[in-house]
């Protein structure tokens, strides 16, 4: 599968192919958020089964942030790189068009989603007379009134448990379309988003929810990691071709106070986890402070806590690192570049694997459903990633051998593996 890393030949949302190269041109595709966005695409599986021993290792075990800051904030990177190459080469209508044709992508792909989700849901939970997971994943209300439940859902003021990621990236992107011509001003696009992440924390605004309350993940405060990300993926665009100057420079210094953070949070949930009687301990205001530690609203301290992860990482692995090219990585930045299909496959996976813990928890299946789940992700991916070779009339160049394509019936998985070249809009 190395050879899938070979010869990328970055591709715009527009499909066409942007000048540059992956390892280090600032046109150039980064695979640092592509493997980072497929471990992500990992995490949101493991996680999603409960029982998952392994679920133990994932970043929000170790972390005061989860895959989901991790995959917005590289979804911001990549519209950044993406669109905002777009925007500098073909301008803000060409541009706005192309988000918005993804945000139909992924409207279409979410309300598929639901529909098979609610339908494996519904069956499993008839055919197990288990009709707890109705009521534990917010699909009870389906049952009661399906008619207007399916209304809301094409809304998407009806969002069932973990059916409420690609809402959010939806309107994440719908808010990018208006502050695009931004991404060429990056302080005062953080200082705008900044600006409406604290009133939205202050009054506590959010998007309304058909069964109570708001969106479990408010876009009106997440659109602040994504923008972040944005910025950052748009700043080796800023310094044109001569190369790609990280957006924010390394300092010794601000290394020694992001690892410090990451510390803290750490301790705070590791001694959370294993002592639930340390908070009563603590000052009541530190153990309010540190008990409202939410989601939903993006926290100050996950909010840090992801950052401050992304800066270390961001210095750590550099833009043309070796190891992303080689074999252990290709798997992941694969699932990466085929986010879209991996992450909705995950979900539907993640319930399958469930329902195998419940039946046998023992380390054998344990091993067997988390290695088939992964084995199935990068399946999906592979698959994909053929299928957008055909659809662009592209056979797979090989860096050695035959050609592949010279067989009738077009390019084989193999020729897939050996030069993959997926389109940009696949990581926005």
């Amino acid at each position: 599968m190395r050879q899938l890393i070979r010869g990328l030949q970055p591709v715009g949302p527009g499909g066409t192919a942007g000048g540059g190269t992956t390892g280090g041109g600032a046109g150039g595709r980064d695979l640092r958020a592509d493997v980072f966005r497929g471990i992500a695409l990992w995490f949101i599986l493991i996680d999603h089964m409960p029982g998952n021993r392994l679920g133990g290792l994932t970043l929000r075990n170790i972390a005061l942030c989860d895959a989901t800051e991790g995959f917005v904030l590289l979804a911001g990177y990549a519209a950044g790189l993406a669109y905002g190459a777009t925007l500098d080469r073909r301008g803000w209508v060409f541009a706005a068009a192309a988000l918005l044709r993804r945000v139909g992508t992924l409207y279409v792909a979410h309300i598929f989603l639901f529909v098979v989700f609610t339908a494996q849901v519904g069956y499993s939970a008839a055919a197990l007379e288990s009709f707890a997971y109705l009521d534990e994943l917010h699909l009870d209300v389906f049952g009661e009134q399906p008619y207007l439940a399916l209304l809301q859902a094409l809304l998407l003021r009806f969002q069932p448990a973990f059916l409420d990621i690609l809402p959010l990236y939806i309107v994440l992107l719908l808010l990018l379309v208006p502050m695009l011509p931004l991404l060429r001003r990056p302080g005062l696009l953080i200082a705008a988003s900044g600006g409406a992440y604290v009133l939205v924390r202050l009054l506590g605004v959010n998007l309304p929810n058909w069964t109570g309350g708001g969106w479990f993940f408010n876009p009106l405060a997440w659109q602040l990691l994504f923008f972040t990300g944005a910025a950052l993926g748009y700043a080796p665009l800023r310094h044109g071709r001569r190369g790609p100057a990280p957006a924010v420079p390394f300092h010794p210094w601000l290394a020694v106070v992001a690892a410090l953070v990451l510390a803290i949070g750490c301790a705070i949930v590791l001694i959370g986890d294993y002592n639930e009687q340390w908070l009563a301990e603590l000052p009541s205001g530190l153990a309010e402070l540190l008990t409202g530690i939410d989601k939903t609203g993006l926290h100050p301290f996950r909010l840090i806590s992801i950052l401050a992860l992304a800066y270390l990482l961001g210095h750590a692995v550099p833009r043309g690192a070796h190891w992303l090219r080689g074999r252990l990585a290709a798997p992941f930045v694969l699932m990466g570049q085929q986010g879209l299909p991996v992450f909705c496959a995950g979900i539907f996976l993640a319930f399958l694997g469930r329902l195998a813990l419940e039946m046998d928890d023992r380390w054998p299946m344990q091993a067997v459903v988390n290695l088939a789940g992964l084995a199935a992700l990068v399946s999906i991916g592979l698959v994909a990633a053929w299928y957008r070779h055909r659809e662009r009339g592209e056979a797979p160049r090989p860096t050695h051998g035959p050609p592949p394509h010279a067989r009738a019936g077009g390019p084989a998985p193999q020729a897939i593996l050996q030069a993959a070249t997926p389109s940009s809009t696949t990581s926005s």
